[in-house]
């Protein structure tokens, strides 16, 4: 009975994932059921053993509209299916918060999260998490969030195309060209995989425009609405609220802050002049240049957070050390193909993974403490 109620809820917040995300035309919304209460009370072993795992189920936080993101995950769910020789179900989430909870509380068995996420969840599942792999992007297992403005007029210096790095802990602009990306560790947007490296992107006969990026002091901001993904989001918020406040301005009074929901949610409440101000991971403008090629005009970057861990897939601890390690063996060779890796790269930007261990991501937990997110 316990079994059939688990499945019963499970069915019951896909449906509500998939009919509540954005952009879908259906008029009914389910809404996602109230599992857990309080989070504290579930942290003890779960039942999950080798004689009854018949089914996984692996959770995705939104990093595109939900109905797209759920599409493009089916089939690496299908590779992991045919691997492992057991059903597995992918779902995305409505927020960063909702795979916490479905993992916690047994709902889930595989996660890809956020950094911030991960930590958050360890913080309220202590026993329940293990980190198998983090993600690699083009050479790097870190990342950083960027700050974006679409008012050419804050920039010290004239918008080029170009992106931000830093280099020896100093954010620096390294220009690119037309023809030529930007020598930077993220993938730009206006960019693809060509036969000989990176080339020109054209989808339909459309370029997508090179991104622009120029200097500007982050004291531009003040006084001004500034588009956040939500308080959950390490790039999306910590950090770049952390570089507000290293720099003096009280991310909670000096600016008006909003929340966006998503990573593309705030590139297009920036393309559509919800504000002129935001932050994401990243180059974010990829996920709006299938259907809005000069994204990359419109919304310029102006400054970057410090270097975040990249994202973790992370299992319960309860599944069997066998399985655990077939998922990390299978997603990995998969993100080695081209398939695999197109995928993923639409997804989150992966371009590899390599194994990881929580303790990777102290200094995260450390950050998140900090900060006050623990706080009661």
């Amino acid at each position: 009975a316990e079994e059939i109620v688990k499945k019963t809820i499970l069915i019951l917040l896909c449906l509500s994932l998939v009919f509540a995300a954005c952009g879908t035309t259906e008029e009914e919304t389910v809404e996602e059921p109230a599992v857990v209460e309080e989070m504290e009370s579930l942290d003890a072993p779960a039942t999950t053993t080798a004689q009854v795992l018949d089914k996984i189920v692996f959770g995705f936080v939104p990093s595109a509209e939900q109905a797209e993101l759920l599409d493009n995950i089916q089939p690496m769910m299908q590779v992991l299916s045919d691997g492992l020789g057991i059903e597995v179900e992918g779902f995305v989430t409505s927020d960063y918060s909702g795979l916490l909870v479905a993992m916690g509380s047994g709902q889930a068995d595989v996660g890809a999260f956020a950094t911030l996420g991960y930590v958050t969840a360890m913080n309220a599942f202590p026993t329940r998490f293990e980190a198998i792999a983090k993600s690699v992007r083009y050479g790097s297992g870190s990342y950083h969030g960027t700050f974006w403005t679409t008012d050419a007029s804050v920039c010290e210096t004239t918008p080029v195309i170009g992106a931000f790095e830093n280099i020896g802990g100093v954010a620096t602009l390294v220009e690119g060209s037309a023809t030529t990306p930007p020598d930077v560790k993220a993938l730009q947007v206006g960019w693809g995989f060509g036969d000989d490296g990176l080339i020109p992107e054209v989808r339909d006969g459309v370029t997508t425009s090179p991104g622009l990026a120029c200097e500007a002091d982050l004291s531009v901001m003040l006084g001004e609405e500034v588009l956040f993904v939500e308080e959950g989001s390490t790039s999306g918020y910590l950090y770049p609220s952390l570089q507000l406040k290293k720099a003096g301005i009280d991310y909670t009074s000096d600016i008006v802050q909003r929340f966006a929901g998503s990573h593309d949610g705030v590139i297009s409440g920036l393309y559509n002049g919800d504000a002129k101000f935001g932050v994401t991971y990243d180059d974010a403008r990829r996920t709006l240049r299938k259907t809005n090629a000069d994204v990359g005009e419109k919304v310029i970057a102006f400054g970057i957070t410090e270097e975040i861990p990249n994202d973790v897939i992370a299992v319960r601890t309860d599944l069997p050390e066998d399985i655990k390690q077939q998922i990390y063996d299978i997603l990995a060779a998969y993100i080695a193909t081209d398939e695999g890796l197109a995928i993923m790269d639409e997804i989150y930007g992966w371009t590899d993974l390599v194994p990881a261990v929580n303790s990777e991501f102290d200094v995260v937990r450390e950050a998140a403490e900090e900060f006050g997110l623990y706080d009661d």
